[in-house]
């Protein structure tokens, strides 16, 4: 015999378990599919993920309990700073456009937006005209400055909790139609 509470759980489960391959299916598009199979791999390996190495300190304890294996130590958040360059103008230069990749990247990366989307044009000389944009996550926030000039893009994405800094890289790369691109990353402690 189940009750209504069991089987709200069940399609509750049901629809996480959708919406993961809704998400994966999306990953696999955005990156392809050999890089997709090395992003699960890696996506659940705590020394990428969870962990960062540092040979001084045999263990050490996270701020959860868990004890971390030995020669790794914990950090606090991941900073990644992503420049793409040759970026297709119309979509630096579209506001609704950059709000909209907000959104998605948001929803790839599985963070949770906290407030709108701001995205200012401005800039004085043509050196630094564009639009500036910046979001909010529960986790901490999302920025980036578009460049006129150079169809550039410069963003950085600062969170405590893990994601792909290589995931983000890429898909922001194909959204603004960037020719290349370079990743930075920064554990901060």
């Amino acid at each position: 015999m189940t009750n209504e509470y069991d089987e709200e759980l069940f399609y509750d489960q049901k629809e996480c378990r959708r919406r993961t391959k809704q998400k994966d299916a999306i990953k696999k598009e955005l990156c392809g599919e050999r890089f997709f199979k090395k992003y699960n791999r890696a996506k659940y390996s705590k020394s990428r993920h969870l962990l960062m190495r540092d040979s001084s300190t045999p263990t050490s304890e996270q701020n959860d309990g868990r004890e971390t294996p030995a020669g790794f130590q914990d950090y606090w958040g991941i900073a990644s700073a992503i420049d793409i360059y040759h970026c297709t103008p119309e979509k630096i230069r579209d506001a609704e456009l950059i709000r909209t990749f907000v959104i998605e990247l948001c929803e790839l990366i599985d963070m949770k937006r906290f407030g709108e989307t701001q995205v200012v044009h401005f800039g004085e000389n043509d050196k630094v005209a564009g639009y500036s944009m910046l979001q909010l996550i529960e986790t901490s926030l999302i920025s980036a400055h578009f460049a006129n000039l150079s169809n550039a893009t410069y963003l950085d994405v600062f969170s405590c909790k893990t994601y792909d800094p290589e995931t983000v890289r890429i898909f922001a790369q194909n959204f603004f139609g960037g020719s290349y691109s370079t990743l930075n990353v920064t554990y901060r402690r």
